[in-house]
C-alpha cells in the first residue's frame, strides 16, 4: 500500500471521507465480475484462497493508490491506452470464458473438484495462483475504470481529504475480499456436486462473454 495513502493515520477512520471512500468502494467492487468469480472458484477448490484473496486486495489497492494519487488530476486514461486495456480485456475474457464453457460442456475435471481427485491433481504453484489473481485484476478494464478513474475522480471532491478517501476505499477493497474468501470456504466445504459446479462454469463464462461484448460495444459509443 501506498505511503501516501498511510500517511494520514487511522486518525483518519472516524472522518467522513474515509466512509465515503469505504462506501464507494463496496459500492464498486461487490457485483460479481471477473474477478469475484476468480476468487469464489479458488474459494470452492480451496486452492491458495488466502493467498489469491491478498493478491487480489493488493491489486485493488495499488489501483485505487493509482487514481487517488495521480490519475485523477491526469484527467483519467488516454484514448490509446483505454482501447489497448480493452482489447486486452477482451481477448482475457474470450479465453477464460471458453475454458469455463468446456467445463461446462464436458464436466469440471477431477482436480476441479474439491476433496475428489487429490492424488491426480495437478498441483497449482504459489507463483501460478498470484499471476492468476494479477490478470483477473489488471487484464479487466472495468477494474481499471472502477476502480483507478472512478475512485480517483471521486476523490477529488475531498480536496485534502483525498487521502483519508483512498484509505476508506482501499480498507472496503480488503473487508470485501476477506468477506468473499471466507464465504467461498465455507460453501466449498460442502459443496460437492457436479451438478452445482457446472452451473457455476456456465454462470462464469456467460458473464465472462457478456463483460467482453459490452467492452467490444464501448468501443463503437
Amino acid at each position: 500500500m501506498s505511503v501516501w495513502i498511510w500517511s494520514t493515520g487511522f486518525a483518519g477512520v472516524a472522518a467522513p471521507s474515509f466512509t465515503a471512500g469505504l462506501m464507494t468502494s463496496l459500492s464498486l467492487i461487490m457485483a460479481i465480475g471477473p474477478q469475484n468469480a476468480h476468487v469464489i472458484r479458488t474459494g470452492l477448490q480451496r486452492r491458495h484462497l488466502w493467498l489469491t484473496v491478498l493478491t487480489c486486495a493488493v491489486a485493488d489497492i495499488v489501483l485505487i493508490t493509482l487514481g487517488v494519487a495521480g490519475l485523477a488530476q491526469l484527467g483519467g486514461l488516454s484514448d490509446k491506452l483505454h482501447g489497448a486495456l480493452v482489447g486486452a480485456g477482451v481477448l482475457f475474457l474470450l479465453v477464460y470464458g471458453w475454458r469455463a464453457a468446456q467445463r461446462f460442456w464436458y464436466g469440471p475435471a477431477a482436480a476441479d473438484m474439491p476433496a475428489v481427485g487429490a492424488a491426480d491433481a495437478q498441483p497449482v504453484t504459489r507463483r501460478q495462483a498470484v499471476l492468476a489473481a494479477l490478470a483477473f485484476s489488471w487484464l479487466n478494464p472495468h477494474a481499471w475504470l472502477d476502480t483507478a478513474v472512478l475512485i480517483g475522480t471521486a476523490s477529488l471532491a475531498w480536496g485534502a481529504q483525498q487521502p483519508v478517501f483512498g484509505l476508506g476505499a482501499a480498507t472496503g477493497s480488503v473487508l470485501w475480499f476477506l468477506v468473499l474468501g471466507g464465504a467461498a470456504f465455507w460453501l466449498g466445504r460442502r459443496l460437492n456436486s457436479l451438478r452445482v459446479w457446472r452451473a457455476l462454469d456456465g454462470l462464469v463464462a456467460l458473464m465472462m462473454w457478456g463483460t467482453a461484448a459490452a467492452l467490444i460495444v464501448s468501443l463503437f459509443d
